[in-house]
């Protein structure tokens, strides 16, 4: 009598542990990886096969992306390893850190650049000089540094192709011409009304002798010391982004862009284009501003203005615009 308790007991136990074995455990949601690629300029790149692979049993899945560079992969199991691989003609492969989902989750990648590879680049390089260098300012007319402000000066290619005097005044014209630059001189010409400088009237006429006078300033030094005198000169009115070695170094390399530039033989040299444009723009501006503001100071406070603008332009280029893109 005193076993049965205990009998019984071990009967429900190999009962219910046998009713488990046969209860199959839920599988845990899968999740989706999703991604949009793109070049170091931003620019989408349609039709790249990009590969989702554990190196496991899991197998692969392969997409191609779509017009607008995205991808997606669903059915992707939680908790394994994946790597993302992406191919595209002209481009150097890419390969993804390893990437663990959660069960579920619906994981975005963002945009992964792609860059150019050496091959694209020997086969550009067989085109003509000029043919080369109008495709590189094409590209160019589209950077924005903190996605607005224009950069159409700034060159990622330690080699690009000489400018023609005729896409140098393009860069010129395209530089002045640009909302934002307008937008700025109504800025800093709204500065100068309320601080009474120079001395114009105030009022509505006022403030447009105030914005002409700013906007004449950046039309002069922009077109003499970025067109006419690298024309005559036959020098580059270009930063050329340096982006490797040490942040002193990079940030001397970005001070001194007012004063050394490279010619159209890719050569450094003392960079007289655009200290003769700060110097003339400064000069110009004797014939345009009040008699009260006349004299030496305003060609050298112009100049100073125009100076310091252009090395803050290029520390932005050096350290913000171009970071991800190395």
């Amino acid at each position: 009598m005193s076993m049965r308790p205990t009998l019984f007991f071990f009967l429900c136990w190999f009962a219910c542990t046998a009713m488990a074995q046969q209860v199959s455990v839920p599988k845990p949601r899968s999740g989706s990886i999703i991604g949009t690629v793109t070049d170091v300029q931003d620019e989408v790149v349609p039709g790249a096969t990009v590969v989702l692979g554990s190196g496991g049993s899991s197998g692969q899945q392969k997409a191609t992306t779509n017009q607008s560079g995205f991808f997606s992969f669903s059915a992707v199991q939680p908790g394994v390893s994946y790597h993302v691989t992406i191919h595209a003609n002209g481009f150097v492969d890419w390969t993804s850190p390893a990437i663990q989902i959660t069960p579920g989750q619906y994981r975005d990648l963002g945009s992964l650049r792609l860059t150019i590879s050496v091959a694209a680049t020997t086969v550009v390089a067989a085109l003509p000089p000029e043919q080369i260098a109008t495709e590189q300012v094409r590209v160019a007319e589209k950077q924005r540094a903190l996605g607005f402000i224009p950069a159409f000066y700034a060159v990622y290619d330690p080699h690009p192709a000489p400018l023609t005097p005729k896409l140098k005044f393009t860069l010129a014209y395209r530089t002045v011409i640009d909302p934002v630059t307008l937008l700025g001189t109504a800025f800093i010409a709204g500065i100068d009304q309320a601080s009474d400088t120079p001395a114009y009237v105030q009022g509505v006429k006022g403030y447009g002798q105030r914005f002409g006078a700013n906007y004449a300033n950046d039309l002069t030094d922009v077109f003499i010391g970025g067109a006419i005198l690298p024309t005559i000169l036959h020098q580059d009115p270009r930063y050329y982004y340096q982006g490797t070695g040490s942040n002193r170094s990079r940030m001397w390399h970005a001070i001194r862009n007012p004063f050394v530039c490279k010619g159209d033989n890719g050569q450094w040299q003392p960079n007289y284009s655009s200290l003769g444009g700060y110097l003339a723009s400064g000069a110009i501006a004797n014939t345009y501003y009040p008699t009260s503001n006349r004299g030496p100071g305003l060609v050298f406070r112009t100049a100073g203005v125009d100076m310091g603008a252009d090395i803050a332009n290029a520390i932005i280029q050096e350290f913000i615009v171009h970071r991800g893109k190395k």
